[in-house]
């Protein structure tokens, strides 16, 4: 087999799980610029099979709604979001800036299937029934049938021109982590993102091998100084050397060291 025909070998890739609502565009560029011979795959998910999929090696990490199971994954927490309800943009409720859970008892508020908050109790009346997921549910605001109550970036995410929303102070709020399974020492490509994730720098310590700082011209010129005695290192001008006898060439005038020439005494 000849040069041109050995398969090159596949580089290595990082797949990088994340849930609807959670938008990782910034990271994914850091990432490419640091790294860009490990292509990062993109994995979405559903809320709700992010950490079967991590435990299952679907992906190396993902940026998921906790909680998870700790047993299992490791995560770090990165932020909260607000919760808001989403309604018709007549409602009453876009007369306030915020509202409580407390204006929401008399609405039917609708809870899907695949809910992200941990109620203990729902507030208002329930729907007759549960909507699949928040697509639909989205979708019966829509029709007038009641509010839903969601993370902020998922009111963004099923944006309709004829709904809007509102935060609620005192609902329960959704939190996002970077989560991976435990592995003991953590992957080097997971170390990469979670470095990127808690912007750590690209010389940080924690992140990649860093090429040590280089000595200036002056560090340098004082090591050599120093491994040399205090001597400066300078050589001297050539036809300027001096011997033992201090004179040039390296010997006394002569061609003896150590003893004068002249004209001998008399008897």
């Amino acid at each position: 087999m000849t040069g041109s025909d050995t398969p090159s070998a596949k580089p290595s890739s990082f797949r990088l799980a994340y849930v609807p609502g959670v938008t990782p565009t910034k990271w994914v560029r850091v990432w490419n610029e640091r790294l860009p011979g490990t292509p990062l795959e993109l994995v979405q998910v559903p809320a709700a099979e992010a950490s079967r999929l991590l435990a299952d090696g679907g992906a190396e990490a993902g940026l998921v709604r906790l909680p998870v199971d700790r047993h299992v994954l490791s995560a770090i927490p990165l932020y909260t979001e607000t919760t808001v309800v989403v309604i018709f943009k007549d409602h009453v409720a876009t007369a306030a800036e915020d509202v409580t859970l407390a204006d929401l008892a008399d609405e039917i508020v609708l809870h899907p299937l695949d809910d992200l908050l941990d109620w203990e109790k729902l507030p208002g009346s329930p729907a007759i029934e549960r909507p699949a997921t928040t697509a639909d549910a989205i979708e019966l605001v829509a029709a007038g049938v009641g509010v839903l109550l969601v993370p902020q970036s998922l009111a963004r995410l099923h944006h309709r021109k004829d709904l809007t929303y509102r935060p609620v102070l005192d609902a329960p709020e959704s939190r996002v982590a970077l989560s991976w399974p435990q592995e003991e020492p953590t992957p080097d490509l997971v170390e990469e993102f979670i470095g990127i994730v808690r912007g750590r720098t690209v010389n940080s310590t924690r992140g990649r091998a860093v090429t040590p700082p280089q000595p200036s011209a002056k560090e340098k010129a004082k090591a050599k100084r120093a491994g040399t005695g205090g001597s400066t290192g300078r050589k001297p001008a050539p036809g300027k050397q001096t011997g033992a006898g201090g004179r040039r060439g390296g010997a006394p005038k002569g061609g003896q060291a150590g003893g004068k020439r002249g004209k001998p005494r008399g008897r």
